[in-house]
Order: structure tokens, then sequence, then C-alpha cells
């Protein structure tokens, strides 16, 4: 199973295993799952998606799987309403997020985006930022137009 699972997602393999985590087809599904997805999504909503397709998967595996992919670095846990909590898909570079409240699509903003504001944390407070991991939440430009237009 596991030359099967490197051969059709060698990259998405390799990402699994970097940090000596065993190589199985349940978190491939999982990881191919959730980067097909452009929106945050909980663990739950991806459950019902993939259940259709692979019915022996629980609930359980893909939380745990979720989580293996945020301590990993290949996805990023955010916090909806309620603190109920959905995923998103991370690139291997340092990012951040900006996460629309309504649609919940989540669009990667670049380190370099925040180097003023690091730059004047630096000055303000004499605090040199080690690692920052920041999601903005708001709302984007097509839900914008949306309720304008109401």
């Amino acid at each position: 199973m596991g030359s099967v699972v490197r051969k059709r997602a060698p990259a998405l393999a390799a990402r699994i295993t970097a940090r000596g985590r065993r190589l199985t087809a349940q978190r491939v599904v999982v990881a191919e799952a959730l980067a097909r997805e452009r929106r945050a999504v909980s663990a739950q909503e991806l459950h019902r998606r993939l259940h259709a397709r692979h019915p022996r998967l629980g609930l359980a595996t893909v939380y745990r799987a979720l989580e293996a992919q945020v301590e990993s670095g290949m996805a990023t846990r955010l916090e909806r309403p309620g603190h109920e909590h959905a995923y998103v898909a991370c690139d291997p570079e340092h990012h951040h997020h900006l996460v629309c409240v309504r649609c919940e699509r989540v669009e990667d903003l670049s380190e370099d985006v925040l180097g003023s504001m690091l730059r004047a944390v630096q000055s303000r407070h004499a605090f040199l930022v080690d690692h920052a991991r920041l999601d903005l939440y708001g709302l984007c430009a097509t839900c914008r137009r949306a309720a304008e237009a109401v």
C-alpha cells in the first residue's frame, strides 16, 4: 500500500513522512481532500465529504490526520465562531492567512507584507519577533460586494 500511495502523491507523501510520521492511506486521503478545498473546513465537514468514497474512514481518524498535518506545518487550524475549529491546507513556505468570515475562503498572506509591522513592533516595544502566525478575519472582495448590494 505504501508504494502505491507514494506513486500517487510523491510530494504529499514526502511532507507526511518528513517528521517521522508513518505514511498511511488514510492520512493521504485526508491530506488530498483538504488540499482540494478552497475554504476552511471542519473535521466533521471533511469526514462527511469523504464518507461516500471511504465509508470505513472514521471521524476520529480524520481528526488525528488533520492534527498531524497541523503539527507538521501542512495545515493550519483556524477558529470559527463558537470555538469550532476549521482546517486549511498550507504551502511549505511560511505565510499568514486572510479568512473570509462569510464564505470561509482562505487566502495566503505573504510574510513580506508584514515586514513593516514587525519592524514597528521591534522599534516601539524593543521586542524582536522570532516567529509569528497571523490570521486576519474579515470579508473577501466578493462577499463585501454582495453585502453592499443588499
